[in-house]
């Protein structure tokens, strides 16, 4: 195969890959506290024959580096559910799972039957001691602070664990909008929380529906590109080849 129809061919590869994270990105527009997409690229050169020479050059393919996360604070929405609780700004809520420490945006809490303070899939809801939130059988008004700090009609209970980290791409997703990581975190003191508010995801699907739409005519046009090369190979090789 020529030259060419290998570098079209890795355009296709990388947008393939691209649209992709787009579908992933639409997937997930309604899915609280998620956080949009999206693929790095960078130029990969490869050597030739005439690498070496004065006049030769390098082949130029595309190759995908890494997923670039979009962190910013998607809107908050209203709830007037108490255990609904919003970020503002940095942050994220510290969740103990089976399988260690998990960290999250996504705020949409309840009770389990012991009366704990629990993420949707059941996972306990860190407080600044590392201990999980427990509400005694008799409190019902529980009310949440804008630092984080949790209390009911009997008095404070604990202060809600809000943290950061110093690179946030990091993160990797462990699933169930959580997200794992070997860094450092850094608590917040004073973190903003809001009660009754929950965030929504930040992506925007007619930004991606547009972003779409482009990278389909982008892939269109590199499969034209290795249609005509192909076209113009057996041109070449029906005009040399002699007939017997």
């Amino acid at each position: 195969m020529e030259n060419t129809s290998y570098i079209a061919l890795s355009r296709q590869n990388a947008l393939w890959r691209q649209l992709d994270v787009i579908a992933t990105n639409m997937a997930n527009a309604n899915t609280p506290a998620y956080k949009a997409e999206q693929m790095m690229f960078r130029e990969f050169l490869v050597d030739t024959r005439s690498s070496n020479r004065a006049t030769g050059g390098k082949l130029s393919f595309v190759q995908d580096t890494a997923l670039l996360r979009d962190t910013r604070e998607g809107p908050l929405t209203k709830t007037d559910n108490p255990l609904d609780v919003g970020i503002h700004g940095d942050g994220y809520f510290q969740i103990e799972t089976q399988a260690g420490m998990r960290y999250t945006r996504n705020g949409h809490f309840r009770l389990d039957e012991t009366g704990m303070l629990v993420n949707t899939q059941g996972f306990a809801v860190m407080d600044k001691n590392d201990q999980p939130i427990i509400f005694a059988p008799n409190e019902t008004r529980i009310a949440i602070a804008g630092d984080g700090t949790v209390s009911t009609e009997n008095g404070v209970v604990a202060n809600l664990k809000v943290v950061r980290f110093a690179n946030e791409q990091n993160l990797r997703k462990a699933g169930d909008s959580l997200y794992e990581t070997t860094d450092a975190v850094e608590v917040i003191q004073r973190p903003q929380v809001v009660q009754g508010m929950m965030e929504e995801s930040n992506v925007q699907p007619v930004v991606e529906i547009t972003r779409m739409t482009e990278l389909l005519r982008q892939y269109q046009a590199a499969q034209n590109m290795i249609d005509k090369e192909h076209e113009r190979t057996m041109k070449a090789i029906e005009a040399l080849v002699p007939r017997t």
